[in-house]
């Protein structure tokens, strides 16, 4: 049962990553993020993103300024990190078990989500551990 009521919270959780992630992408390319980039970059309508915005709002991610865009807060920066920081090791990891960059990249999106800190720290200690052997071998 505990773990049906994990998945259901990674998938809740899933989607505010996702956006702040987005959010941090477009703030670092273009120094703006607003609502019609965030629709077109994920390929949702308009109204949905406004949803989701005032969600972020409420949770203390982001903030809203009128005619200026959307941008993060201290804690929305920090999600956004910790959630990059999850997909690269996710990655990294899929990539040192022979998986081509371009699928590790794709798979990594859905599973950063959905995986464990005990696994995602096995996850990175075997990255580690495999540069470090390939440093000392090469």
């Amino acid at each position: 049962m505990e773990s049906f009521r994990q998945a259901r919270n990674n998938r809740r959780s899933e989607l505010v990553e996702d956006y702040v992630e987005l959010i941090a992408d477009l703030l670092a390319d273009g120094g703006e993020a607003r609502q019609v980039d965030i629709a077109q970059r994920l390929g949702v309508a308009q109204p949905t993103v406004a949803k989701m915005l005032k969600r972020l709002i409420a949770e203390g991610y982001i903030q809203q300024r009128p005619y200026r865009g959307v941008f993060l807060t201290d804690a929305g920066k920090e999600l956004a990190l910790v959630s990059r920081e999850r997909h690269q090791i996710v990655e990294s990891f899929l990539c040192s078990i022979g998986v081509s960059v371009e699928t590790a990249r794709m798979d990594a999106e859905g599973i950063e989500h959905h995986v464990s800190p005990e696994t995602l720290e096995a996850m990175k200690r075997f990255t580690l551990k495999k540069a470090s052997w390939r440093t000392h071998v090469g």
